[in-house]
């Protein structure tokens, strides 16, 4: 096969900067094997009977670029139009330098990340070039009712029948003089609201803005006119039937387990492993990670273009058996990978310099599409924004950790540095190897209920140890829950326990009365595990109840000899690597038996007290984000790396309102996006309604829609 995107020419005079649009920069419809360029004029109009690639470049803050590759299927286009997108992508892909993300996106089936090009949505047409499908063509003044359902930021098309209808989704009819909206009894408001945003564009794109709008409630009968039509539009109300939920419904656990699998030659050869490492990936080979509902291709650097091509191959063949159908395929090189990948390995190493200019693949992009006939004159290079290095401090050095004791302090053991009781105070000392000369970084901790004569003490100790290196050494004072990444540099790991040990803290409880709820090796205790990797992990106890447990985390608990680990629904592989290391320092003699979120033994539920409400909430990444998409029922969370900003929309309970400081904090814990980003980073919380211009300057802002 010619490769079309390959032979380009010499890169242009100047260089490709596109805008940070959420447009596409260009698409290309496959048509008799070659792909031909779609004018701007008809983006987001797609047919299902076609495949389409997609390119999408985003300038970064350094001046280089992001380039994101989709092949969309539509649900009829033929499996040789399907392959050949999948292969164009890979040459496009290595035309642009061998850097770009590519994704396989499903009718139906698409990523956050591409539907974020196209808003509100794409509702894909009948027909298609291939032969045996043809473009519809409809008579102007012929219009075809159509039904859709709208599920999150997918619309799909749906029979026009009373069976396509059901109590949780919301359906939008399109009839030649109204546009009905059925919000189905189970339906949330942000479904309705994006809903509604449908209904506009179907309203401005297929009737010129010239019909009118009904909104039907499932459950309220004939209760008006409009739903009489609606429902006439049927052949008359009849009860809907009750949707029988799937294992996909009910987000059933189907026991996944990941594959790794080496294409070497044309050949599959599978992996086997214990826990899925980085360095199992070799440079000179291309391999397929089965997740289930994803199927990742990484392509080693060393690899040639038709080896990526046979990887690309073997992906495909993986989705012929129809339960894989929906299966997304994302295909990554090696040193740009997607922090969803990286994921699913126990630990992923710093990526190494790569030594790819900013420029590598601009000029390929500027000259690709005016090939294509595109015009990239104006498109200037943004100035490169330098980011500040990380503060970094020798993890090699020597540690000593004291416990303050009234006007004492006590050495702890090596085995005990990193154990901390949140009612203590410590002071500890750290010696490396500087630059050209021996440093010493001398601090404090204060646990969160630690007593205030304490602190005071453990200043004036930690004070007489600088004046003893003749003020030489660096003094700091940390608080529990607000350490900075040197902090955790030293330690590397830290288990906080409940309750103190300290004389101050025994009799501080003693005179007021308190239950003295200090750890036990032999008690009842439940840790939570948190934390970006080995180089931070953290084990807090919490109070052993049910509401303790969140389904972002994972944790221990033990009560005497017996020893349970339980993994959030929402947790990664890398989460349930923590658990087990911080296992060899909480229990490391005695086994554990693993529980899994919702298959729970009785035995667990009952040493928690029984079951009860916990938090279970995940945090989505939104592309491509406008001010609409701040709903007032949610909360969101802006990542500007330099600052953090919490907004709480005016519809939020009570309680999680009051969170919102909480929330940004937790954001910078679990470090999401996986940006090492610092525990000092600052954080805003903004009402709506209230949003100030340094917030709003990051959005295309409307003052009239937050009135």
């Amino acid at each position: 096969m010619a490769i079309y995107f390959g032979q380009l020419p010499s890169p242009l005079p100047g260089s490709f900067s596109p805008q940070n649009s959420p447009i596409p920069s260009a698409i290309w419809r496959i048509e008799n094997f070659k792909p031909v360029l779609v004018p701007t004029s008809s983006h987001g109009k797609f047919y299902m009977g076609d495949s389409y690639i997609i390119l999408k470049t985003t300038s970064l803050k350094n001046g280089s670029f992001r380039h994101d590759i989709h092949y969309w299927l539509g649900k009829d286009t033929s499996q040789d139009e399907a392959g050949t997108a999948a292969i164009l992508t890979v040459e496009l892909d290595a035309a642009l330098g061998g850097r770009a993300v590519q994704y396989r996106e499903l009718q139906g089936n698409e990523t956050e990340r591409f539907l974020s090009y196209f808003r509100p949505c794409i509702m894909p047409q009948p027909g298609g070039i291939a032969s045996g499908f043809n473009h519809v063509e409809v008579n102007e003044n012929e219009h075809i009712t159509r039904l859709y359902v709208c599920r999150g930021k997918h619309v799909v098309h749906v029979p026009f029948t009373r069976s396509s209808l059901n109590h949780d989704d919301i359906f939008i009819l399109d009839s030649k003089s109204k546009i009905f909206q059925f919000n189905g009894s189970n339906s949330c408001i942000q479904e309705r609201a994006k809903a509604l945003e449908v209904v506009q564009y179907i309203k401005d794109t297929f009737h010129e803005g010239k019909c009118e709008v009904a909104a039907v409630e499932d459950g309220k009968l004939m209760a008006d006119a409009e739903a009489g039509e609606f429902w006439a539009l049927f052949g008359g109300f009849a009860p809907l039937p009750r949707k029988t939920p799937s294992s996909e419904d009910n987000g059933e656990d189907k026991g996944i387990i990941v594959k790794l699998i080496c294409i070497n030659q044309g050949k599959l050869e599978k992996i086997n492993f214990e826990s899925l490492a980085r360095q199992l990936l070799e440079s000179n080979k291309c391999y397929l990670l089965d997740c289930d509902a994803e199927i990742y291709v990484w392509m080693g650097r060393s690899t040639s273009l038709q080896e990526r091509k046979g990887a690309s191959e073997a992906a495909e063949k993986l989705l012929n058996d129809d339960s894989r159908a929906k299966s997304h395929v994302i295909k990554v090189i090696e040193g740009f990978e997607t922090i969803m990948f990286k994921s699913k390995f126990i630990e992923w190493p710093p990526t190494p310099d790569l030594k790819l200019s900013s420029e590598d693949g601009r000029g390929k992009v500027a000259a690709l599409l005016k090939s294509q006939g595109l015009d990239v004159k104006g498109l200037m290079k943004a100035a490169p924004v330098k980011e500040e290095p990380e503060p970094y401090i020798d993890c090699t050095g020597h540690l000593q950790v004291w416990r303050v004791n009234g006007n004492e302090k006590t050495l702890l053991s090596t085995m005990n540095q990193s154990k901390f009781h949140t009612g203590d105070c410590y002071i500890f000392q750290y010696t490396y190897t500087g630059d050209d000369k021996e440093e010493c970084l001398i601090g404090t901790w204060f646990g969160n209920k630690s007593v205030e004569d304490e602190r005071v003490s453990a200043l004036a100790l930690a004070s007489k140890m600088v004046q003893a290196t003749k003020f030489q050494a660096i003094q700091t004072r940390l608080f529990e829950g607000r350490e900075p990444i040197q902090f955790f540099v030293i330690f590397q790991s830290l288990q906080v326990f409940k309750g103190g040990l300290s004389s101050g803290y025994k009799n501080f409880v003693a005179e007021n009365n308190i239950v003295d709820d200090t750890y036990s090796e032999g008690g009842l205790a439940l840790f939570r595990i948190q934390g970006s990797g080995s180089e931070n992990m953290q084990a807090l106890q919490v109070d052993a109840v049910a509401s303790s447990l969140n389904s972002s985390y994972c944790y221990i608990l033990h009560n005497g000899s017996n020893v349970f680990t339980w993994t959030g629904n929402l947790t990664t592989s890398l989460d349930h690597d923590l658990v087990e290391r911080q296992l060899d320092a909480i229990k490391p003699d005695l086994p554990s038996r693993s529980q899994k979120e919702g298959r729970e033994s009785d035995q667990f539920w009952e040493l928690l007290g029984g079951k009860s409400k916990y938090s279970n909430h995940k945090v989505k990444e939104i592309h491509h984000f406008t001010q609409d998409d701040l709903i007032t029922e949610d909360v969101f969370v802006l990542d500007c790396h330099s600052d953090i900003f919490v907004w709480v929309g005016q519809e939020v309970d009570a309680k999680v309102k009051s969170q919102a400081m909480d929330i940004g904090e937790k954001f910078l814990v679990l470090d999401f996006m996986m940006e090492k980003l610092s525990r000092e980073t600052p954080l805003f919380t903004v009402s709506e309604g209230n949003e100030p211009q340094f917030f709003t300057r990051f959005f295309n802002w409307d003052s009239a829609k937050s009135l």
